[in-house]
C-alpha cells in the first residue's frame, strides 16, 4: 500500500445567489462545512506526514508494528475524509514521490541497494490517466534505475487497477530485462 497525498479541492458552485432564499442559506452553510472539512483534511495530512517523516519510506516500520498501525490508522482517517472525492481524474496524472509504503518488493529493493554498492535514490510513480499508463521508478544514483511499466484501468472514482507489462534494471552501460510480475 503505497500512498500518494492528493490535494483536496472542493469546488463551490451556488445555484441561487439570492441571499433571501432558503437554498442560498443552505449553500452558505455548506461552504462553512467545506472549510471545516478542508481544515480537517489538512490537519489529517500534517498528522500523517509527521508519522512517516522518520520511517525511511517504510523500512523502520517493518520492525515496528505499533508505528505501522498508527500510520495505517492515519491513512484510514484520510480515506474517510476523502470518501466522496474523485481521486482517479486528471489530477492523478503526475510524478509522485514515494514517502512511505508497506509494499514488500519496493522495501526489499530500497533496503538491499547497498549490497550492490549503491543506494536507492528517488522512488517515483509516474501516472498518465489519459494514456492509461503507470510507471514505477526506483533510481540508483548516479546512473542506475529499476523501471516497471504498467497499464491502468479506472475501476471507480477512487480505484485504479494496474497490470505490469515490462520491467528493466539499467546501469550506466548495461540493461537487464526482467519479467513483469503483478497486478492490482
Amino acid at each position: 500500500m503505497a500512498i500518494a497525498l492528493l490535494p483536496h479541492h472542493i469546488p463551490f458552485n451556488p445555484q441561487n445567489t439570492n441571499s433571501n432564499s432558503s437554498q442560498s442559506k443552505y449553500r452558505r452553510s455548506s461552504t462553512i462545512t467545506c472549510s471545516a472539512t478542508t481544515s480537517e483534511a489538512l490537519s489529517a495530512k500534517r498528522h500523517l506526514l509527521s508519522l512517516i517523516c522518520d520511517q525511511e519510506r517504510g523500512l523502520k516500520t517493518l520492525r515496528d508494528p505499533k508505528k505501522r498501525s498508527e500510520i495505517v490508522e492515519a491513512i484510514d482517517a484520510m480515506a474517510v475524509l476523502g470518501q466522496d472525492m474523485v481521486t482517479t481524474g486528471d489530477s492523478l496524472s503526475a510524478t509522485w514521490r514515494l514517502l512511505w509504503t508497506t509494499e514488500k518488493e519496493q522495501l526489499f529493493i530500497i533496503e538491499k541497494a547497498p549490497v550492490f554498492r549503491t543506494r536507492a535514490g528517488d522512488v517515483l510513480q509516474v501516472i498518465d490517466v489519459e494514456n492509461r499508463t503507470l510507471n514505477n521508478v526506483i533510481t540508483f544514483p548516479p546512473s542506475g534505475v529499476f523501471f516497471v511499466r504498467s497499464t491502468i484501468e479506472i475501476a471507480s472514482s477512487q480505484r485504479v487497477n494496474f497490470r505490469f507489462t515490462s520491467a528493466v534494471l539499467r546501469g550506466k552501460d548495461w540493461e537487464f530485462p526482467l519479467p513483469p510480475y503483478g497486478q492490482g
